[in-house]
């Protein structure tokens, strides 16, 4: 009855039984499944490892303390099967379905062949189910892959087609513009063109074809003599062929025709750059005409604005091919200094100012650089600090002041006409990098240092008047042109800051991008910023936006301040390759570039090629622009066809 009223108890039972049981046949030492189970005279179970262990240093059972010796254990041959058969049973409990009948094929279940046939029935149905399930998912992955494709396909052909529409567009609107201006030209000739009779004129045009060819002829004869004994020298005329009018209009179409040629081969050579420009311009005109409900506005020679942008970039871009030298100034020779670390034209472009690492600093008239000979172009003016020089700034609306900073973080202004200082300010504890004056306000600057301050500056009164922590050595600070208020500065953090003074405990936006330190910051537009690093690179930026515009590359800056300078088209920047590299603001590629080659040093030589480009500056909206490198020469350039 016993037995009965056991076997009558609820399933569940069993399983709690277990469970206690599955506690009890833990090691009290590792509390782990015990293995190889001994037993010692006390009566408790431990693994034999864990209990050998245990008595090497202590004599006591861990679970009663008595004492205990290794000769009063005993293997627990009982526990070891039981511990066999419920690691089986754990097994079963994790093992899958199909594992435990594997298990049991292996070990070979007693059923008869048509309850296998039965089994083998229903396993090919699962696995044809299983198989067409797969199919049909692989089937629907391939055709969503496939609409895919062709949507984008779609996509892209229509951009094509709407592309050759611009471009059929614009076709058109050129090939009128040339029709218009022929006939503008034919009207012009055919009212200069003098009534000849028609038997004269037959007569005449033979020996004027005659004539034509033969001058021709003379002047093509005259300009390879001329080539061959000026070794190319092309910047003067042979004195034989100035006297006649006729060679000297000859020479001017095979000048033309030979430009004309050399920018084709231009933009044959920055094909891809150039479409991607002409493209981004046009598609974003006809987007703008579309959202106005308009047709696009034409410019004043019947091209749509977009199409008008490009032209300007494109002629522009090919206007010119190389920088030509003006004038070149041995700094380095003639005043036993070397780098020139800043330049910069006053406000009138009249006078130039060099600092550097000789504690000087050094004013100059442009026009004597430019026009008198090169033993006779010394400074007009001196002032000497007290220390190295990192950086200059002229004042945009007193001429005569110009401000400095130095290696031992000392913000100097200067009178140039008496060349004394007109204000000191030394709160910056480390070299300061970077000084600027305001376009808007004549008496604020701004400088940047080493201790990771901003400090503005006013002229009017001792101590700064905003400081700003940027919590990163400053490398560059430079005002907005177009306001008071607002500032970039380049530090080592890889960043770009760009504050608004009003409210300096954040800025208004960090500008990210750069992998390395921001050496130069730079204003093209009010709301146009370049910058320069030392990860090889230089970026535009809207500041409007907050976005990045362009990178430019191909110049080689990884450690040296290499001088950052710009105009309302061009960004010019120095390479350590001792080279000046121009580009446009609307071309990732550089437009032109020049080597600074000095014929008294040899290119072999280690020290030639450490040389590397320091400073630089644009003359105000003119193609002619100063750069100066870290031996102490000083080049005028300017760009030419």
């Amino acid at each position: 009855m016993a037995a009965e009223a056991g076997n009558s108890q609820p399933p569940q039972a069993p399983t709690s039984e277990m469970d206690d049981v599955d506690k009890d046949l833990l090691c009290p030492i590792c509390m782990q499944i015990i293995k190889d189970a001994f037993m010692t005279a006390c009566g408790h179970n431990f693994c034999y490892m864990c209990i050998a262990t245990h008595l090497r240093n202590k004599s006591t059972c861990p679970c009663c303390a008595q004492f205990l010796a290794p000769g009063h254990l005993f293997p627990n041959f009982l526990l070891n099967k039981l511990l066999m058969k419920a690691s089986v049973r754990q097994k079963s409990k994790i093992s899958s379905p199909l594992e435990q009948f594997r298990q049991m094929i292996e070990k070979g279940c007693d059923a008869s062949v048509q309850e296998l046939e039965s089994l083998l029935y229903l396993i090919t149905q699962k696995k044809s189910k299983m198989e067409q399930e797969e199919t049909k998912t692989n089937s629907q992955i391939l055709l969503d892959f496939l609409h895919c494709l062709r949507k984008k396909k779609i996509d892209e052909l229509n951009e094509i087609q709407s592309d050759l529409q611009l471009i059929k567009e614009d076709v058109q609107a050129v090939e009128r513009r040339r029709s218009e201006l022929h006939r503008i030209r034919e009207s012009h000739m055919s009212k200069c063109r003098m009534p000849v009779e028609e038997s004269t004129s037959r007569s005449i045009t033979p020996i004027l074809l005659d004539q034509h060819n033969a001058t021709a002829s003379r002047v093509l004869n005259a300009i390879g003599q001329f080539n061959l004994s000026s070794r190319g020298s092309s910047s003067v005329i042979p004195s034989n062929l100035r006297k006649d009018p006729h060679d000297m209009a000859c020479i001017e179409n095979l000048s033309h025709s030979g430009l004309a040629l050399a920018r084709k081969r231009q933009i044959y050579m920055q094909f891809h750059e150039l479409q991607d420009c002409y493209f981004q311009k046009r598609r974003y005109s006809a987007r703008a005409s579309l959202d106005q409900h308009d047709v696009d506005t034409q410019g004043y020679e019947g091209y749509t604005e977009g199409l008008e942008d490009f032209q300007s970039v494109l002629s522009a871009f090919t206007k010119y091919s190389r920088l030509r030298v003006i004038a070149e100034l041995r700094f380095g020779e003639l005043f036993h200094s070397d780098a020139v670390s800043s330049i910069e034209f006053d406000r009138d472009d009249e006078l130039f100012a060099t600092a550097g690492i000789s504690r000087r600093i050094k004013i100059f008239e442009f026009a004597s650089v430019v026009n008198e000979p090169a033993n006779g172009q010394y400074p007009a003016e001196y002032i000497s600090t007290r220390s190295k020089l990192s950086c200059l700034s002229w004042n945009k609306y007193i001429r005569n002041h110009l401000a400095s900073s130095d290696y031992e973080g000392i913000i100097t202004v200067w009178d140039v006409s008496t060349q004394q200082s007109i204000m000191e300010y030394e709160e910056h504890e480390k070299r300061a990098w970077s000084v600027d004056f305001s376009c808007k306000e004549p008496s604020m600057l701004v400088s940047g240092s080493d201790d990771c301050k901003v400090k503005v500056w006013c002229t009017k009164q001792e101590a700064s008047a905003i400081n700003i922590d940027v919590n990163a050595n400053v490398c560059s600070v430079k005002y907005n042109p177009g306001s008071s208020f607002h500032l970039a500065v380049g530090s080592a953090d890889n960043n770009i800051h760009y504050y608004d003074l009003r409210n300096t405990r954040e800025p208004l936006n960090i500008f990210t991008g750069h992998r390395k330190a921001v050496s130069y910051v730079k204003f093209v537009s009010y709301y146009e910023l370049a910058s320069a690093s030392t990860d090889n690179t230089l970026r535009l930026w809207d500041v409007k936006e907050n976005t990045l515009v362009r990178v430019f590359r191909g110049h080689t800056n990884e450690k040296n301040f290499v001088g950052l300078t710009v105009n309302s088209q061009y960004i010019s920047c120095g390479s350590e390759t001792n080279e000046v590299f121009v580009y446009h603001k609307e071309l990732s590629i550089p437009a032109v570039r020049h080597k600074f080659v000095n014929s008294d040093i040899n290119e072999n030589d280690n020290d030639a090629n450490s040389y590397f480009i320091s400073a630089m500056c644009w003359k105000n909206e003119s193609p002619t622009m100063l750069a100066a490198n870290s031996q102490g020469t000083i080049k005028v350039l300017t760009l030419a066809s």
